[in-house]
Parts: structure tokens; C-alpha cells; sequence
């Protein structure tokens, strides 16, 4: 997960506006959970997050998940509905163990405790985030787990 999460950084960082930092392990409130997610990464304005350990959920701008062999279920079902409901605008789920092959799905428009699917990609193709960030993501470079 580290070396995905580094390589996903790299593409980020120049679509990021100069006073919103992306930042690893923040903790975001969640109260229809009444709960803490940390995600792997997310992207939130500099003013929100002040050096604090822990921001509310809906002031995130995008929040990412990278699934493990046993976190998947909670990022793909638990943190969706979570994130959806606190009104985060962008959901990246990058899920190294999608039953059909490694993929990354954004989800955006949170509606109630849903959102709509923007846009689903396999690994080794190039994958658009759109604005406010706007960059192009080349996911072969993103290490495939071994399955053994």
C-alpha cells in the first residue's frame, strides 16, 4: 500500500490548489458513524486542518481508500455510505483486490448515503480526475499485489 500510496501522491500533488495539503493518516469525523475513519490519503484546505490530528469528514475534498486483503469490505460498502453521508465530494477507492482485477472508482455527487459512480478504470490505464484537480493518473504504474 505504501509504494501505491506514494505513486498516487507524485500524480496528485500538481492539481492540488497551493492552499489545500494532501496529507496521509488525518483522521476524519464521521458522525453518521459516530467514528473516526483514517483514510489512506485525503485532500483538504490548509485552513481546515491546522495541524490538527483530525478534521471533519464533509471538509475534505477527496478522500482515498486503498484496500487490503482485510480492509476491502469496509472501504468498499462501510466508508462509501460514511463518506457519502458526511457530503465528501470525491470518494477514490483504489481496490488493489477487486474480484475482477485491480481497479479505481470515483465516486462523486453524495446524495443522502449514496453517491454516483463517475468513473471505474482496471489498473494499467489512465485514469481522470476531474476538477478541481484535474490531472491524469497512469495507474500501470501502480504495483499490482501478488495474489500468492
Amino acid at each position: 500500500m505504501g509504494a501505491l500510496a506514494a505513486k498516487l501522491m507524485a500524480f496528485l500533488q500538481p492539481g492540488i490548489p497551493k492552499d489545500w495539503g494532501l496529507h496521509q493518516t488525518l483522521g476524519v469525523i464521521v458522525p453518521s458513524k459516530s467514528g473516526l475513519y483514517i483514510p489512506d490519503l485525503l485532500v483538504a484546505p490548509d485552513d481546515v486542518v491546522k495541524g490538527l490530528p483530525f478534521i471533519p469528514a464533509g471538509a475534505a475534498e477527496l478522500v482515498v481508500e486503498i484496500t487490503s486483503p482485510y480492509n476491502a469490505k469496509h472501504d468498499r460498502v462501510d466508508k462509501v455510505v460514511g463518506y457519502a453521508q458526511a457530503g465528501v465530494p470525491f470518494y477514490l477507492l483504489i481496490d488493489a483486490f477487486a474480484p475482477l482485477g485491480p481497479t479505481l472508482t470515483l465516486h462523486g455527487e453524495p446524495r443522502g448515503d449514496l453517491y454516483r459512480v463517475l468513473h471505474v478504470a482496471k489498473f494499467g490505464e489512465i485514469f481522470h480526475l476531474p476538477a478541481p484537480f484535474d490531472v491524469d493518473v497512469d495507474t500501470s504504474l501502480f504495483p499490482v499485489p501478488d495474489d500468492s
